[in-house]
């Protein structure tokens, strides 16, 4: 075996990459059971959907938890065993095994206010356990690791959807919802016992923080100190644009399809078998890949990938209805984004501090998700004004400015694994 096939196999079966599994599952599939299981029972019940829309109001914790991840890095759950982070790992993913099954205990028909606060309920569990699993990976994850694990995850992560996106729905044809409810809960204890059983304490254990103000002011003061102002502020940028054209792109790709003449059952299908397991298949291929690249030529490598999917939909809003090409468009996407977003989150969490991960990674992350939410509301009137092709052409404009700031914050030259410059 060549030394580099011994680096890759190694970093690839080993425990800590086994944890990344379990705790990536647990991670997605409160997410995928709120936006998508939820949605579905409310329909089947004919709650209207105007209803069913304010639904998306219950992703707020996500978008902003920062704002108690001081939290997470200051407090710790009464227990020695577990050590922080794997204390809170379990109280949350416990909380969420034991909140699930409360959705069948209501009727959407009377109680749609009761089923809402539940949800927020739920979301707010699943955050703060992406919160502190973040965190973990960072402090568990020697850098060389950080790609391929954070590939793992972010993996891991889709493929729970299968649960609530697929499984239980097959299931709610033959039983009760509130049965469908407590199996699809029953999908968090694995990653619970993986957190009390098999997930180690990190090997370089972090003191917290003296207090709550230190908590709060302090990793902002430490990633400034550390980079200086305007480089601090060019990682911010970067980070907030590098998936912004991707994100344009894709925010309206289902509407796109279907004005090409696709039917849904066309859509579903294809998406289904050409998005999910390319996006899988190039996130682990990228964590991979990136034990020898390093994050750096990683971003720029896998960003290319991610300008070349997007003009994919160019040459489909060019070609029109045709299977093949929908499919290959699609497929280039999900492995684009399985590609970009393995490099992506390894950058994230290489630029924060030990000391203050989970509030500097949950304010990373919570950046990089704004573009999402910004562009969904002026991406209908572009395309109204410009037309399907020349709105993905300006999609690959606006995702060049990432790609030219590769050249501030991580310089193809620098070593594979170097951290960041100050």
């Amino acid at each position: 075996m060549t030394p580099d096939k011994t680096a890759w196999h190694t970093a690839l079966f080993n425990r800590r990459m086994l944890v990344c599994v379990f705790t990536g599952f647990s991670s997605g599939l409160p997410l995928y059971l709120l936006i998508n299981l939820v949605p579905a029972w409310l329909r089947s019940v004919n709650v209207e959907l105007k209803d069913i829309g304010l639904f998306v109001l219950i992703q707020f914790p996500y978008t902003w938890k920062f704002l108690w991840s001081p939290l997470i890095d200051r407090y710790a759950p009464a227990t020695r065993l577990l050590g922080r982070r794997r204390g809170w790992m379990a109280l949350s993913q416990l909380a969420l095994a034991a909140t699930i099954p409360l959705f069948g205990l209501y009727n959407p028909s009377v109680d749609l206010a009761a089923i809402a606060v539940l949800a927020v309920v739920i979301a707010l569990f699943s955050a703060t356990q992406d919160i502190v699993l973040d965190a973990y990976r960072r402090e568990l994850l020697p850098e060389a690791e950080l790609g391929l694990g954070n590939a793992i995850h972010v993996n891991a992560y889709r493929i729970a959807g299968l649960v609530p996106g697929s499984l239980a729905l097959i299931l709610a044809d033959h039983m009760a919802w509130s049965s469908v409810f407590t199996i699809t809960a029953l999908f968090m204890l694995p990653g619970a016992v993986a957190t009390l059983l098999l997930a180690p304490n990190p090997a370089i254990l972090v003191a917290a923080p003296k207090n709550l103000e230190e908590a709060v002011l302090a990793p902002f003061r430490e990633f400034i100190g550390r980079h200086g102002g305007w480089a601090a502020f060019e990682i911010l940028a970067f980070i907030f644009l590098y998936k912004l054209g991707d994100s344009m792109a894709t925010a309206l790709s289902t509407p796109f399809y279907l004005d090409l003449g696709f039917t849904k059952s066309e859509i579903g299908l294809v998406a289904k078998h050409a998005g999910l397991w390319p996006a899988v298949i190039g996130g682990i291929l990228g964590g991979i890949w990136m034990i020898k690249l390093g994050i750096n030529r990683a971003l720029w490598l896998f960003g290319l990938v991610q300008l070349v999917a997007i003009l994919g939909f160019a040459v489909l809003a060019q070609v029109g209805h045709d299977l093949w090409v929908l499919a290959a468009v699609i497929g280039l996407e999900y492995a684009g984004v399985g590609l970009g977003t393995a490099a992506f989150v390894a950058f994230i969490a290489r630029s924060t501090d030990p000391r203050f991960t989970a509030t500097q990674f949950a304010l990373f992350t919570s950046l990089a998700a704004v573009p999402r939410t910004l562009v969904s509301a002026s991406t209908g009137w572009l395309v109204e004004q410009m037309g399907w092709t020349s709105f993905f052409g300006l999609c690959f404009l606006m995702g060049l400015p990432g790609m030219l700031l590769l050249m501030r914050v991580a310089p193809w030259n620098a070593p594979a694994h170097q951290a960041v410059k100050a």
